[in-house]
């Protein structure tokens, strides 16, 4: 059993660390970022939409993407944590591992009468404070006309006859309603079963939906779950799993994340063609990666605002997990400059060439920016020539001198969620 492992990353930067190298209880901190680090990019990607299309192509977007992408990352969830018996706990357990339910800014509360008949309500949603003030028809559009069929199609994942059916749901009446929404989930094979989308099929295609993970085998530390094919639990936090099995879960939370990307950036592509799904890429990379910068130190423990606390936020960055699709150089110059490399991995061989990386080259990049400001306004990133296998460098510079740089819009656009200020409360002790 390991005994040197990082309970947050205070202590020197170390090139070769990983997710394992933590210990259980700075993972699940780490975790809650990296769920709402996926969950947001829709704060960027949706209003990019809007602000060129109709409502209704919003609502089209955002129904397909999710129709796309959950239920691929679903059945990876299951695998990744050995769980899935095609029943309504199932299901729940699938929700509480999911980016569309980051924890804390989406409580979900659960209850289970039978393996077919479970109910779950939001006591809290911290989507729909994004929404409320958008107008009753946004508040409509994201709960009535998306919801219902990403319900049903991320359940139909796990039981193609799950049906997920609102008890009552926003807009709110009164306006001050508790629980903000409350639904039942009910397995019927009679009823019609839900047919996959189209475009998951495409979707799972990618090099993302089939990429492995790096799995630890074997717990570093004791205590918590090896995996979650144990009963479900409705009060479950990630502090419940174990260190192998939050390593393994912080990894398939990336993974979502690009999955659900890739599904974004296809469905503009489709619709619109590739140049406006290349215009919105960088554009949400940034905005998303640049709110997560901003929230992962303090949740890990980096201090400082010089080079080395630069290095360990690009390395535990989400944006650049897991290390099987994406495989960052991160090398430490001095204190105030950072080399930051990829190396060829799959992620820069999307055969659509619709991801994230797709929209970094040999030019400063926004995403990168957005990112080390996160620690320092006055760093930036400029194009480094490529060494050896690298397809992609770019050199960290903090300057002393120069003036803050102002936030960047994509980024100024994702905070505009509450979830960027949201403030993750301490969890109960680590389970044994």
């Amino acid at each position: 059993m390991m005994t040197d492992l990082h309970d947050d990353y205070s202590g020197s930067f170390d090139p070769n660390l990983g997710l394992a190298d933590f210990a259980r209880g700075a993972l699940a901190r780490l975790g809650r970022e990296y769920l709402l680090h996926g969950h947001l990019q829709d704060r960027v990607g949706i209003p990019l939409v809007l602000a060129k299309h109709t409502q209704q192509d919003m609502l089209d977007i955002a129904i397909e993407e999710w129709m796309a992408a959950s239920p691929i990352y679903s059945l990876r969830t299951q695998r990744a944590l050995n769980f899935g018996n095609h029943d309504v706990p199932t299901i729940f357990k699938n929700i509480q591992l999911d980016i569309g339910a980051p924890h804390q800014f989406m409580d979900f509360q659960y209850r289970v009468d039978s393996p077919e008949y479970g109910e779950f309500w939001l006591a809290h949603c911290g989507a729909l404070m994004d929404v409320e003030p958008m107008g009753e028809s946004f508040v409509h559009g994201m709960c009535h006309d998306i919801e219902d069929p990403t319900f049903d199609a991320t359940a139909g994942a796990t039981n193609p006859y799950a049906q997920v059916r609102p008890i009552h749901r926003p807009p709110r009446v009164p306006a001050d309603r508790e629980p903000h929404c409350h639904w039942k989930v009910t397995i019927d094979e009679t009823g019609v079963p839900v047919e996959p989308h189209p475009t998951a099929t495409v979707i799972a295609a990618s090099e993302i939906a089939g990429i492995g993970i790096d799995d630890p085998g074997a717990d570093a530390e004791p205590g918590g779950w090896f995996d979650y094919s144990g009963e479900f639990d409705p009060g479950f936090t990630l502090e419940d799993l174990s260190h192998r099995a939050l390593v393994v879960a912080l990894q398939e939370a990336a993974v979502q994340t690009h999955l659900l990307a890739h599904a974004y950036l296809h469905c503009v592509a489709k619709r619109w063609g590739t140049d406006e799904a290349h215009e919105n890429a960088p554009q949400v990379f940034t905005g998303t990666a640049g709110v997560a910068a901003g929230r992962i130190p303090s949740a890990i423990g980096i201090a400082g605002d010089d080079a080395e606390a630069v290095a360990k936020l690009l390395q535990v960055h989400p944006v650049f997990m897991p290390r099987t699709y994406v495989k960052p150089v991160i090398d430490l110059v001095d204190d105030r400059t950072v080399r930051f490399a990829l190396l060829d991995a799959p992620c820069l061989h999307e055969r659509d060439g619709l991801s994230w990386f797709a929209s970094l080259g040999d030019t400063s990049s926004p995403a990168i920016d957005a990112i080390v400001r996160g620690v320092n306004r006055r760093a930036s990133s400029a194009p480094d020539t490529p060494r050896g296998d690298e397809q992609l460098a770019w050199t960290i510079t903090i300057d002393p001198d120069a003036a803050p740089a102002p936030p960047d819009p994509s980024v100024s656009l994702a905070s505009v969620s509450t979830g960027a200020a949201v403030t993750f409360l301490p969890r109960r002790d680590l389970r044994g």
